[in-house]
């Protein structure tokens, strides 16, 4: 059980560490239109060696105020589910999606410079929805259907359907998503055990179960502080005086 100074360390990183990213995101854009520099040529040129660096880097860098917009909401969004249902592994999760679907785009990416948050958020959608399927609890169960509400629209980017999009760097970032949502099997909340779920468990000893009988219908038993209605009673008895004309006159 988290103490009070724990909780507000766990909250704060949930909100502040999604918040620093997209900050940082939007700094290295206004450096840019501020400095009037290009940032493109450190995306990921892919089977180069030079284009290597931009496994790294790339994942900050926008072709403009739109890509940027477009990357900024499910960013934050999807980073502070992560940060908040698998808080143990958040900074390994986001190491190894931003390292992977980097590779993965070098790897298969056309000639071309590839660039934006677009394959760490497609590597965070797969990864919250793997897991959470995995997992078998009910809580991380219903963020994969979120996620799926919210973003399952996303998986026709994987799809070659516009040649303006990098769907290579899609297709990494999802496919490096499900891998880890598969390779990390812990900080996965347990399903809720019951005690008649326990191996231990016996029947007999269960005060519950003896409200049943033995063909399961149920069976109230009085209470123990019920007073017994048959038992003699003290009576009390209240008697009222009239008030006489004479004191109402007094009075008038």
């Amino acid at each position: 059980m988290k103490t009070q100074s724990e909780s507000f360390t766990f909250y704060n990183g949930v909100i502040l560490y999604p918040i620093a990213f997209v900050l940082f995101i939007w700094i290295v854009y206004w450096v840019e239109v501020r400095f009037g520099v290009n940032f493109t040529e450190y995306g990921v040129r892919p089977k180069t060696l030079v284009g290597m660096r931009g496994i790294l880097f790339s994942p900050f860098i926008h072709s403009g105020a739109s890509h940027l917009w477009h990357n900024t909401v499910p960013l934050f969004v999807l980073s502070v589910a992560l940060f908040y249902f698998y808080n143990k592994i958040a900074w390994r999760v986001l190491f190894w999606i931003v390292l992977l679907s980097g590779i993965g785009t070098w790897l298969i990416g056309r000639p071309s410079y590839h660039i934006g948050m677009s394959g760490v958020i497609y590597g965070l959608v797969s990864f919250l929805f793997f897991k959470g399927i995995r997992a078998k609890h009910y809580r991380l169960i219903a963020l994969s259907l979120l996620v799926v509400f919210l973003y399952g629209s996303l998986i026709w980017g994987t799809l070659p359907m516009d040649e303006k999009i990098s769907w290579e760097g899609h297709l990494a970032g999802f496919i490096a998503g499900g891998i880890l949502g598969f390779r990390f099997r812990e900080s996965v909340m347990a399903p809720p055990k019951y005690n008649w779920e326990s191996e231990t468990y016996n029947e007999d000893e269960d005060p519950f179960m003896r409200h049943f009988d033995e063909n399961g219908n149920f069976i109230e038993f009085p209470k123990e502080d019920e007073i017994n209605v048959n038992e003699d009673l003290p009576t009390i008895r209240y008697f009222f005086k009239e008030k006489s004309k004479e004191n109402e006159q007094e009075h008038d």
